[in-house]
């Protein structure tokens, strides 16, 4: 079994991944897009390699980056909220012609599940769920997850994470400062940074490839009853919610992962 793996993307999530993989004895190449963390990373025993995506093409030696490996994590947010404009179907587009000429097997790609939309009633949405964006990023995500999907010189596994959190990031700080949000009877759909790393362990441990998963943290409370919870667990201002306005929201269900990798959740939200 070859055991190196290309992680596109050591941020938040992927470089808490990439650890936790190095203890399990994985090799690891790492991208970052700041010259400024290549001593960081590398002192992490992370390959590290400088490398950006670009409409044009990706920039940075990304031939090295891929080589050798049969597994590659692709985990780049869109950018959409910093710059509407850019187009990241076209970044991924330009990937593509490079991964076919690698070493690389099978394709993780982290996707997100606003490429479904919120709803009235509040839809249960499976894997089986015909993916229905509204936003601008959920209907680029859902474009590379097709574009990945439809290629036959790899094989593509997509995990579609709801709301993240972990340390230093929880949804209260950003929503306790708002007024009048929206939907607040909707359903929440979170889940914790350690069961992100350990769902895709799973997903490379037992080969569970060319595959779509929905992960989110199985309760689902009511929006505004969690936050004030949470807001007030965190010494934080209670949020505003406007209730005049009938709630929109869907209920991500997460059994299709929990059965096919016999994944148990380890973090409460």
């Amino acid at each position: 079994m070859n055991k190196q793996i290309s992680i596109l993307g050591t941020g938040w999530l992927g470089l808490p991944l990439a650890e936790t993989l190095i203890k399990e004895k994985y090799i690891i190449k790492g991208s970052t897009t700041s010259e400024n963390k290549l001593l960081y990373l590398k002192n992490k025993e992370i390959d590290v390699y400088c490398i950006s995506l670009y409409e044009s093409g990706p920039a940075g030696d990304i031939i090295s980056f891929l080589k050798g490996s049969t597994t590659l994590i692709i985990n780049i947010p869109p950018g959409l909220r910093r710059n509407p404009e850019v187009n990241f179907v076209a970044k991924i587009q330009k990937l593509i012609p490079f991964i076919e000429e690698s070493d690389i097997q099978n394709v993780l790609f982290v996707s997100s599940t606003s490429v479904f939309a919120d709803l009235d009633g509040f839809p249960l949405v499976s894997e089986e769920t015909t993916p229905n964006a509204t936003s601008n990023a959920g209907k680029q995500l859902f474009q590379v997850e097709k574009l990945l999907q439809n290629n036959q010189s790899f094989k593509t596994t997509i995990i579609r994470f709801s709301g993240l959190l972990g340390p230093d990031r929880h949804p209260a700080h950003m929503l306790s400062r708002k007024t009048s949000i929206k939907n607040p009877k909707a359903p929440v759909n979170l889940i914790h940074l350690n069961d992100c790393i350990g769902i895709i362990k799973k997903i490379i441990e037992t080969h569970s490839w060319n595959t779509v998963f929905n992960a989110s943290y199985p309760d689902h409370p009511e929006k505004a009853i969690y936050y004030e919870k949470v807001c007030a667990q965190m010494g934080l201002p209670k949020p505003d919610y406007d209730f005049e306005t009938p709630s929109k929201g869907k209920l991500i269900d997460s059994k299709k992962l929990i059965s096919q990798l016999s994944y148990q959740f380890t973090k409460n939200i």
